[in-house]
């Protein structure tokens, strides 16, 4: 498999450069005219600074103040970066080689570039850290979920091992601490129709046919918390954490469900209790069974006296 041509600016902090196809029609007469009214956030001196410093190019080179608009053009350049605050954890890694990495990601670390995350996610990290500018990642943990994340190290392949997670050939494990609730029959599997509309953080569930199926044994008890093990059959957003809520026993540190909360983006003192433990599958390229475990240890688990009765 031929690798993709790469963009015309190398990459910064880890990050590929945003690639923009000009309209094939339109009444702009420069490309600065066209980016004014295309990008509305971007203030219109900053579009014409970084024409004049070069900073936009197509193949042929960078492109000047006055570039003519050209229809169907493609263009690159790499956008002004948000201020973040950092995120004072570090991945570890489980496991290395010519095309795979497995990482265990801690709470609070975003999986890829996106909204208010950029340099702060794993993605990024790992490519910076270790040298790795193709990394791309098999699959997504949410920002506040720790465990497992598998990224593909080989460009050419990568396709393969994505298409094992959207068919659903990965077998994943997750741990979760939550309260125990008298009464609850377990182990049990519980299925719903959960639904995300596009602008609105969480998710729900309404009647109709199930698209999301989940299930749920405790594993061990103390006190009034449990440790429970769930075993997910689909991937619906939110799922593990609507499932366990809608039994009752929400996941410790959850700040979506069953009620929104807000938080502070930097707010790192109560994670979500939900751990990605374990990730198996049969390797498309090399055919071996793969099988992943998380190192880590949940915190109201390892600290129950803090947690307890939260």
């Amino acid at each position: 498999m031929r690798r993709k041509q790469r963009p015309p600016l190398p990459q910064r902090h880890g990050l590929d450069p945003v690639r923009m196809r000009m309209p094939e029609d339109g009444h702009w007469l420069t490309v600065r005219e066209h980016l004014i009214e295309r990008l509305p956030r971007v203030d219109p001196a900053r579009i014409a600074e970084m024409l004049s410093e070069g900073r936009i190019v197509t193949r042929e080179g960078p492109l000047g103040l006055d570039a003519e608009f050209v229809p169907g053009a493609d263009i690159w350049f790499h956008r002004d970066l948000p201020d973040e605050p950092p995120v004072p954890f570090e991945m570890e890694i489980v496991h290395r080689d010519e095309l795979l990495l497995v990482v265990h990601k801690p709470h609070f670390l975003a999986t890829i570039p996106r909204g208010r995350h950029i340099l702060e996610t794993a993605l990024v990290r790992l490519r910076t850290q270790l040298d790795l500018p193709d990394l791309t990642p098999a699959h997504r943990l949410d920002r506040v979920t720790a465990g497992l994340l598998m990224f593909v190290v080989e460009p050419t392949v990568r396709g393969r091992y994505q298409t094992l997670f959207r068919d659903r050939r990965v077998h994943k494990e997750y741990e979760a601490i939550a309260p125990v609730l008298p009464g609850l029959e377990l182990p049990r599997t519980v299925r719903s129709r959960i639904m995300k509309e596009r602008g609105v953080i969480a998710a729900f569930e309404e009647p109709g046919e199930p698209n999301a199926e989940t299930h749920i044994s405790l594993l061990e008890s103390r006190g009034d918390l449990g440790r429970y093990r769930l075993v997910p059959a689909t991937g619906r957003t939110h799922q593990l954490r609507l499932h366990l809520s809608g039994l009752g026993i929400p996941i410790l540190g959850d700040t979506f469900y069953p009620v929104l909360q807000d938080t502070e983006l930097d707010d790192y003192r109560r994670p979500l209790q939900l751990l990605a433990r374990e990730l198996s599958f049969v390797d498309p390229v090399t055919g071996e069974n793969r099988r992943f475990v998380s190192p880590g240890v949940l915190q109201a688990w390892s600290d129950y006296d803090a947690w307890s009765g939260s």
